[in-house]
């Protein structure tokens, strides 16, 4: 009988070991996210630090803006548009409520206009940029109103509540890697 307490409480020590350490690594990743979107403003406003140059030259790169004839006006114009979309995609790996994929369209929205910024050679870009976006739009916009349509459909046959509906369609990833797989 000790042998199996004494077996017992040290896979019950082991189990305990295993749960402080991923809470841990939560709280670590946690703290990492948290100081991220805490320091965004300071990344938006790093174009500051350009010189009003064309050429901006430093020890990693050296960027050469011809269409906006100023380093510090290129560097605004992209970083307007990758902060928003870094803070798109951290909500969009860390949502787990059933409508994230409606997410895809501002974050394919930010990526063309990304695109379009770093691309300087064109010059009415943002012009049709809604017809680049409509079959994403086509395929995300229905999925969205399908889940929906189905939640309300189990309301009214179980009588479930709205939250026990959105716990049933949460995704609980593991990990990183598998949080991409859930999503792909």
């Amino acid at each position: 009988m000790d042998k199996l307490r004494l077996k017992l409480t040290k896979e019950n020590l082991k189990s305990v070991h295993t749960d402080n350490k991923r809470n841990n690594q939560g709280i670590l990743i946690g703290s990492i996210i948290a100081t991220f979107i805490a320091a965004t403003p300071f990344f938006f406003y790093l174009y500051e630090y350009v010189p009003e140059t064309p050429t901006w030259e430093t020890f990693l790169f050296t960027y050469e803006s011809s269409f906006y004839g100023d380093a510090k006006i290129g560097v605004w114009s992209i970083l307007m548009k990758l902060i928003p979309l870094l803070l798109l995609f951290l909500w969009f790996f860390t949502c787990r409520h059933w409508w994230y994929h409606a997410l895809l369209v501002p974050i394919a929205m930010y990526s063309y206009q990304i695109f379009g910024a770093i691309n300087e050679d064109m010059v009415f870009f943002d012009e049709f940029q809604l017809l680049y976006l409509v079959p994403l739009m086509a395929i995300v916009i229905p999925s969205i109103y399908l889940i929906r349509a189905r939640m309300f459909n189990k309301i009214n046959d179980a009588g479930k509540t709205m939250e026990e509906l959105e716990e049933e369609f949460r995704m609980k990833p593991k990990g990183i890697w598998g949080t991409v797989k859930q999503y792909f």
